[in-house]
């Protein structure tokens, strides 16, 4: 099992004992046994987590049959470094930059999830981090990314047909307007959101942008092949779709159109030549990065429906400042190459470097140096 030295055996995670609103409930607790690593499991040194609702209706035990078992850390959206490699894994190395949802079933929670220090997932609910994206932009987009693909294909939809969004501001809605218009090849997109967010989905490819408190969407006269629900209306979703056309939602879970995805790396990597391309773009509310200290202060402000792209807690502290000595390493390595006239090469880690300073206070602690050095150590 392939892992690089000092990883701590206990780590800082938020963590809930007991079933309730998730605001009330979740502490910060300094003492978590690091997560047991499988043979089909990296280990990541978590960089940024973004939040979900899902987050906090598991925290008030909507899915107690199925979650895991309590205390529990939550999260499902994760970037990082890989710092540990199970035996079976073949896609990852030590070093190398991955994001994804590490609960490959939405209800079938981790113990350990990504608000955490480290957290461990399958190799196939992770794909490689695009290169042109930040970890806190990587962060943002697997949980509401896949369910915008995978709701598009529960539905059939495909080149050619049009569609209307309910809740094209928020954190699927933003990615699904992208996705439906730049990769399906929709004819149509329309969307609501409230008045100030309607430039929102223009930019981001709507073609119709419809003001919910001022238009009621069922009175428009045209009709959609396909109507998504981001926000809990599928009954009136039915009056928006065409004769023939289909519903689905992600926001009532006794609706018969009712969609939960499944965490699937190959979704990711489907989309990575879109997200590098910058055909579709991860869209992080203002207020983000929160601090992973103020995490219960992001999921009370997650919670008021006013967040308008996704949510994100970066950076993730590490436990100790055992990294520093990866920063001499790194100065040392800097030196070989530039003596080996790789001037290009120092410039561009050198840049990245002093990034990672900038947003990634905690020295040269944080994941996103440990990738550097595994990076830096193949080069050699």
């Amino acid at each position: 099992m392939a892992s690089i030295p000092s990883i701590p055996s206990h780590i800082k995670a938020w963590v809930y004992s007991e079933y309730g609103e998730i605001e009330e409930i979740l502490k910060l607790d300094h003492n978590v046994t690091t997560p047991h690593l499988k043979e089909d499991q990296v280990l990541i040194k978590v960089v940024a987590a973004s939040l979900n609702p899902v987050d906090f209706m598991t925290a008030l035990g909507d899915f107690k049959d199925t979650a895991s078992i309590l205390p529990t850390a939550p999260g499902y959206d994760v970037a990082g470094v890989v710092v540990r490699v199970g035996s079976q894994v073949k896609k990852f190395k030590v070093g190398d930059e991955v994001y994804g949802d590490v609960n490959e079933i939405t209800y079938h929670q981790k113990i350990i999830g990504s608000l955490a220090e480290y957290t461990a997932a399958e190799e196939k609910v992770l794909a490689h981090k695009p290169s042109n994206l930040s970890f806190v932009e990587a962060a943002s987009l697997p949980l509401a990314i896949i369910t915008a693909y995978q709701g598009l294909e529960r539905v059939g939809f495909s080149a050619g047909k049009s569609i209307l969004i309910l809740g094209g501001a928020g954190g699927v809605g933003t990615l699904l307007i992208q996705v439906a218009k730049h990769v399906f090849g929709a004819s149509k997109v329309a969307a609501t959101a409230s008045t100030a967010k309607l430039e929102l989905l223009r930019s981001l490819g709507a073609d119709l942008a419809i003001d919910y408190t001022k238009e009621n969407f069922e009175e428009l006269p045209e009709k959609f092949d396909v109507v998504y629900d981001a926000v809990g209306q599928s009954e009136r979703a039915l009056k928006g779709v065409k004769e023939g056309g289909k519903v689905v939602t992600i926001a009532e879970k006794g609706s018969p159109a009712f969609f939960v995805l499944t965490s699937d790396a190959t979704v990711l990597e489907k989309l990575q030549p879109y997200l590098e391309s910058g055909k579709v773009k991860p869209i992080l509310d203002t207020k983000s990065p929160f601090p992973f200290s103020q995490t219960v202060e992001a999921f009370s402000y997650l919670k008021t429906n006013k967040a308008i792209g996704k949510v994100v807690i970066s950076p993730i502290p590490c436990h100790d400042h055992n990294y520093l000595i990866i920063s001499i390493s790194l100065a040392f390595i800097y030196a070989v190459l530039f003596c080996l006239s790789e001037t290009q090469i120092v410039i561009n880690l050198l840049r990245d470097v002093v990034v990672t300073f900038y947003n990634y206070p905690c020295c040269l602690c944080s994941g996103y140096t440990i990738g550097h050095y595994g990076t830096l150590f193949n080069i050699l």
